[in-house]
């Protein structure tokens, strides 16, 4: 079962620790600069992705400055717990997290081209792309 906590003094190190696979790093940003970019946009709220007890990722999201829509920035799983559907898991329930706000009715991500793996779980999940690229990011949005 998949649970989101707080990043706080109890599990900032252990987050911080966190790697995605080598041939992924060109991928997602680093959890160290996804909690930095949270401190200074205040508006994204990164949350510590637990697998049972273990602490197995991070993921951030927020109502994007720019445009007022949820965007999902981030979700990374550690390496040593990827393929075993935790991303997957983590997707479902931060989407359900969103969906809670019933004034809105789209949620965005973006990725890299190459990140077939992402591509696939997305469209999994739902999402489709909108035809824009932003920041060389091939744009998803998931509508409800």
């Amino acid at each position: 079962m998949i649970t989101f906590k707080d990043i706080d003094r109890h599990n900032f190190m252990n987050v911080i620790n966190l790697k995605v696979a080598d041939e992924q790093k060109n991928f997602v940003a680093t959890n160290l600069f996804s909690l930095a970019q949270a401190k200074a946009y205040p508006e994204c709220i990164c949350l510590a992705i637990y697998a049972e007890e273990v602490l197995v990722g991070l993921t951030m999201y927020c109502i994007d400055a720019d445009d007022g829509q949820y965007w999902i920035y981030r979700l990374m799983i550690d390496a040593q717990y990827q393929g075993k559907g935790y991303g997957k898991a983590a997707m479902k329930k931060l989407m359900s997290l969103i969906k809670e706000d019933t004034a809105h009715h789209v949620i965005y991500l973006s990725f890299e081209p190459e990140n077939e793996g992402a591509k696939a779980l997305y469209e999994k999940l739902g999402f489709n792309g909108d035809g824009r690229i932003i920041e060389e990011e091939i744009v998803y949005k998931y509508s409800y």
